[in-house]
């Protein structure tokens, strides 16, 4: 299909009734899941259109998770980069450490509204599983997250949090012990147990209306985002980078802007070791078009469609899939892609941090990789800014290792 000029977007037409964004997203289940995610929907647009319910997500979002949260000059990057302003939007400031519970607030009020009891999720940096044990502490759901043993072992600490908060953490010990199997098991909970349970989906991925539903949640922060830049800088930034695992952060930075056609949109994937097969996370740099998980979209896999093996330093973005939206507007040539190699992000981790004061997610410093790449490439009047989406307390112990080990 020809691809619409960027200046013809209209971001509000998306998805279509049946959850598409062109020929991407959509409903891939199993029958006996049908009727839940149609419930879900059915549920989320009255939800979305209800005042009392908007004003109750906007009053915990301010109470309790901090927003809104602040747009950073990174004075001392800047100058080490000699280009463009360097702006940081710091989700990292948020309760629980990341975006994630942008997302899970707004989920379980849904949740709660359906009458659910319990709460199901999956996690991989364990960011999303940390904000989902903390709303269902907050609004007293029981609470069961699914966790793929080695990210379990990488993210020891994230581990801890959510059993402190009340939730059952459960390994995933099947195929590559990562999130896309964490994902799996999830969904086999939640074909078992759909009457009572809620699934709180921690990215803007799967079936409809869950990538719908991620980004509104997170429109927050490209809202917050346009007011703070216009007020700082009295006009629109030049370019605004996220990193890109399933796509939640990015799409919600990105969503105000993306009738905005001056200002450029670039996503970040996990170049991993290096592009090749098994090596990185970059799904448009290897992917074919193909279903997974209840969407079709870009995926890693091979000939015969057997899901390729993945690799990334950051749990987070150590998946095979990317967001149906963001498939769909790199097809409009509206949102630019890139990636950003482990050994680069070491690199950054300990920049941002040295220079800043500021420890990054190791996910969100895949887009300060690019951020400081393109940055160095633009003028001095020019404008850059880069969604910090998580903080890296998370992390520290597993740079420490890789640090200790390359010396």
């Amino acid at each position: 299909m020809p691809a619409a000029p960027a200046d013809q977007l209209d971001r509000f037409s998306l998805p279509d009734a049946g959850g598409h964004f062109g020929r991407y997203g959509g409903v891939f289940v199993p029958e006996t899941l049908m009727t839940a995610l149609q419930e879900l929907g059915a549920a989320y647009e009255v939800a979305r259109k209800d005042p009392k319910f908007q004003a109750e997500l906007k009053h915990h979002l301010k109470e309790f998770a901090g927003r809104p949260t602040e747009l950073y000059f990174a004075e001392r990057l800047t100058q080490h980069c000699g280009g463009a302003k360097i702006y940081l939007k710091r989700e990292d400031l948020l309760h629980t450490g990341a975006h994630k519970i942008n997302n899970a607030l707004g989920q379980a009020l849904l949740a709660r509204r359906m009458g659910k009891k319990r709460v199901i999720a999956e996690t991989g940096a364990g960011q999303h599983g940390v904000a989902t044990a903390a709303v269902c502490a907050k609004f007293g759901f029981e609470c069961v997250i699914y966790m793929g043993a080695v990210d379990m072992e990488r993210q020891a600490l994230n581990v801890f949090r959510m059993r402190l908060m009340g939730a059952e953490v459960r390994s995933v010990e099947a195929g590559q012990k990562t999130l896309k199997e964490a994902i799996n098991e999830a969904m086999r909970d939640w074909v078992t147990n759909v009457r009572s349970t809620h699934y709180i989906l921690g990215s803007a991925l799967g079936s409809h209306p869950y990538p719908m539903m991620v980004r509104d949640f997170h429109r927050e922060i490209g809202q917050e985002t346009k007011e703070q830049i216009l007020a700082r800088e009295g006009r629109l930034p030049d370019e605004m980078v996220a990193c890109v695992g399933g796509g939640s952060n990015a799409i919600g930075f990105f969503f105000e802007f993306l009738e905005d056609t001056a200002v450029k949109l670039i996503g970040v994937e996990a170049g991993g070791r290096g592009i090749t097969r098994g090596d990185h996370a970059a799904r448009f740099e290897g992917g074919k078009l193909g279903v997974l998980q209840g969407c079709k979209t870009y995926i890693l896999q091979n000939a015969d469609g057997q899901i390729e093996l993945t690799h990334s330093v950051s749990a987070g973005l150590d998946y095979a899939a990317i967001g149906p939206e963001h498939a769909f507007y790199r097809d409009r040539k509206r949102i630019d892609y890139a990636y950003a190699t482990d050994d680069e992000v070491m690199e950054a981790f300990q920049l941002c941090s040295r220079l800043e004061g500021i420890i990054p997610a190791l996910e969100s410093t895949h887009a300060l990789v690019h951020g400081f790449k393109r940055a160095k490439a633009m003028r001095k009047d020019q404008v850059l800014i880069i969604n910090l989406s998580g903080r890296g307390d998370k992390d520290v112990n597993q740079v420490q290792a890789l640090l200790s080990k390359a010396k």
